[in-house]
């Protein structure tokens, strides 16, 4: 079951930095989403939402981060890491994480809409699966979860004064 409760020093470091990859994807205007995948106590990969810059459905911040690790270690097991996200995965990203092995996932903001790590479901710890994840929920939440609410605050703003004019 997911984990609320303390999170340590090192969970929050890690999270900051998938904040300033959420970051990147909002300065090119994309949903500000970020991962970091680490080994070792090591950033091995990072990624953000590219969607609407690449037109591709599947370029959110997770699959990005898994993509260059498995490059980065010549492997598709990622057994050995941990990935740090600051929104709750979806569906497809789920189902990334538990092919590719990653044995734990810490999110910040859960997701209401598409959230499959223990929001709308849970496919991370689903016992019927041959590989389960740890789900570490809620770090940095409020602050993962401001910056999306920010973001698309000012997106229907913008709609509107487009309207308007």
């Amino acid at each position: 079951m997911e984990k609320q409760a303390e999170y340590s020093q090192e969970h929050i470091d890690w999270m900051r930095q998938a904040m300033e990859q959420a970051n990147k994807a909002e300065e090119l205007g994309e949903v500000p989403i970020g991962a970091v995948i680490v080994k070792d106590g090591q950033v091995i990969a990072t990624g953000y939402n590219l969607r609407e810059t690449t037109k591709n459905a599947a370029a959110h911040a997770e699959m990005i981060a898994i993509e260059k690790a498995c490059e980065k270690l010549g492997a598709w097991r990622l057994s050995e890491c941990t990935l740090y996200v600051t929104l709750e995965p979806c569906p497809m990203c789920a189902g990334a994480i538990v092919q590719s092995r990653i044995p734990r996932v810490v999110y910040g903001a859960t997701d209401p809409k598409a959230g499959c790590a223990g929001t709308l479901m849970n496919l991370l710890e689903e016992s019927r699966f041959n590989h389960r994840s740890e789900v570490i929920a809620g770090c940095l939440a409020d602050e993962c979860g401001s910056q999306l609410t920010e973001f698309f605050r000012e997106l229907r703003a913008a709609k509107k004064r487009k309207a308007i004019e």
